[in-house]
């Protein structure tokens, strides 16, 4: 690893400077972009940039970090990388911890590969898939990188996997938090908190209060808040255990994440209604505050 700051050590930062534990993912769909930015660009990569720009500038300084779905730029083809590792530059140069979701996860060999992409792409963190070992994040650590380990997703679908029973009694999902915790022990930052965070959902409150005593020192990063059904209880069992006098080492430990909620704002019948003529822009930066003073009537 080089002598960049840590994962951990930078959101931590980033939260704290903010007062958030919001990250907006970056989902651009070009058929839903803002009409005044489809009219002069129609529906094209330099449309999603542009786009991508705005909404980035919008929430700055205002959320912690911002979470590029590599999918979403990989379809656009080399141009549309090539905005993704641009808008991702961008976001780090405005103070947003960023968090490229490609959910990688292959053997050794191929996941240094892997690595190296990531870290050329400019993000400071990676979602990964432990199902081949969670060993499979250890060349993005040496590269300096933050992960975070799928254990329990918001899907529906991941039920039947994920709550399925071991024999030892545990369900996979326990599995992988212990599997995910073992891994993050070696890599615990000044801050008290772990370089190796879990993808926890938001819809999963019923698991996650046992998923955070196996998981003490990780980082959730919680999809599934708000119009997929997560409550502020529902992020509330997922807060990392108070050591004395109400207080946590480090942070809460969560990142809840919302996409289209944030930067499709501009959508909300309600916004367009008494806002008309207002800047798209506008509504992306309503809906990142709003969100973020909502969860602080959990976290403090």
């Amino acid at each position: 690893m080089d002598n960049e700051i840590r994962f951990a050590e930078r959101l931590h930062c980033a939260m704290e400077s903010t007062g958030s534990v919001v990250c907006v993912g970056l989902d651009p769909v070009v058929e839903k972009l803002p009409g005044r930015v489809k009219e002069r660009l129609g529906e094209t990569v330099g449309a999603v940039d542009e786009f991508c720009h705005g909404v980035i500038n919008a929430v700055a300084g205002r959320v912690a970090a911002v979470k590029f779905q590599s999918a979403c730029f990989e379809r656009l083809g080399t141009i549309g990388l090539e905005v993704m590792h641009a808008r991702m530059a961008h976001a780090a140069s405005v103070g947003l911890a960023v968090i490229l979701d490609a959910k990688r996860g292959d053997i050794a060999l191929t996941a240094g590969h892997y690595a190296a992409a990531a870290k050329q792409s400019g993000a400071h963190a990676v979602t990964l898939s432990g199902y081949m070992g969670v060993e499979v994040a250890e060349p993005f650590l040496k590269l300096g990188l933050g992960v975070f380990l799928l254990v329990r997703t918001s899907n529906p679908e991941g039920d039947r996997i994920q709550r399925a029973k071991l024999e030892d009694g545990r369900t996979v999902a326990q599995m992988m938090a212990d599997e995910t915790a073992r891994l993050g022990a070696g890599w615990i930052s000044s801050r008290g908190l772990s370089d190796v965070g879990a993808v926890v959902g938001a819809t999963q409150a019923s698991e996650a209060a046992e998923l955070r005593a196996r998981m003490k020192d990780q980082v959730f990063l919680i999809p599934g808040y708000g119009a997929q059904g997560g409550t502020k209880d529902d992020i509330r069992v997922m807060l990392r255990p108070a050591i004395k006098n109400g207080e946590r080492a480090g942070t809460s430990g969560v990142l809840v994440t919302s996409s289209r909620a944030i930067i499709y704002a501009y959508e909300d019948p309600t916004w367009r209604g008494e806002n008309a003529g207002r800047h798209w822009t506008e509504a992306v930066t309503h809906a990142a505050v709003k969100m973020t003073e909502e969860l602080r009537e959990v976290v403090g």
